[in-house]
Parts: C-alpha cells; structure tokens; sequence
C-alpha cells in the first residue's frame, strides 16, 4: 500500500491570518514545535506561508554602512556620507521596533507550496528533496481550503515505522 499524504498529514493545524502581527507570530513561532504557519484567509483558504527564515530576515543588518545625505548651503547638491555602524545591539533594536507592527502579509511567502489529499509519497519526497526550495512543510489542500500539514519529519517517521515493521 502506498502511502498518500493523507496517511502522513497532521490534521490540528495552527495557521495564521495575514493580518496578525509580527510581534505575535514572533511568539508563536518561539513556542511552538516546528519552524513556520500557513497563512489562511477568513475561509481556511492558504494565501502564503511564514518561516523563522522570514521572520529572522527582517532582524539581519544587511549593510552596517549608514549612508547620511547632508545639504550644506549655499550649495544646492546633498554630500552623502558612510558611517559605518558597528552596535549590533543598536542595529537590532532599531529593527525589532520597525518591523513588529506589520502584518505578516508583508513578510509571508505567498507561493505556497501545496499538495492534495491523494497526493503519493514519491510526489511529497520530490518536493521536500528539492534542491532549489528549501520546503520542510507542506500544506494539503482539500477543495481549497487547509486540511492538513505534511512535514519532513513526518515523512521520515513513516518510513522508518515501515522499514521496522517489514514493509
């Protein structure tokens, strides 16, 4: 019997809506279990997917160089300058306050990667071993709307629970 992602999805799903806050979903993430929500409208239909990845992105300094534009009269042209800012600490916080207001919407990843019930093992391996994605959950779809979640792990526990039992 081939495994489908029915058999290996988990159906208590904790989903987010795109407009929630970073700041909750922030929280959420640090209690939970596994590494990102589906974002789902008011009708359970999947509109993206949020990860630690996309949450810790927004706190990364991508250039410590803080470029200054200084007018200086008479003169009509702006002199810019670099100063190279080295206060971790500062540049975080800085972030933090900037960016935890936002809906997730702002963040998410909207192409979503998603599978249907009936969807086979072979199908659910080639899209979580894909070299250019890096998906380690997927969400099942079901007449459009949100019934489940298969993750890496739950691949992985399936087929070792079928090599033990001889299968």
């Amino acid at each position: 019997m081939q495994l489908s992602a029915r058999d290996l999805m988990t159906e208590d799903v904790e989903t987010v809506s795109p407009d929630d806050d970073v700041s909750d979903v922030l929280g959420r993430l640090a209690r939970a279990d596994f590494n990102g929500f589906p974002v789902v409208d008011e009708d359970d239909h999947v509109v993206g997917i949020v990860t630690q990845h996309d949450l810790v992105g927004l706190f990364e300094t991508k250039d410590r160089t803080l470029w200054i534009p200084i007018g200086l009269p008479p003169f009509m042209e702006t002199v810019t300058y670099a100063v190279d800012i080295s206060w971790d600490d500062f540049d975080l916080g800085v972030d933090l306050v900037k960016n935890m207001d936002k809906p997730i919407e702002k963040v998410m990843t909207p192409d979503v990667v998603t599978v249907e019930p009936d969807a086979d093992l072979d199908a659910i391996l080639d899209l979580l071993a894909d070299d250019e994605r890096d998906i380690n959950r997927l969400p099942v779809i079901e007449d459009g709307r949100l019934v489940g979640v298969v993750a890496r792990q739950d691949v992985i526990r399936a087929i070792r629970d079928r090599r033990l039992a001889g299968n």
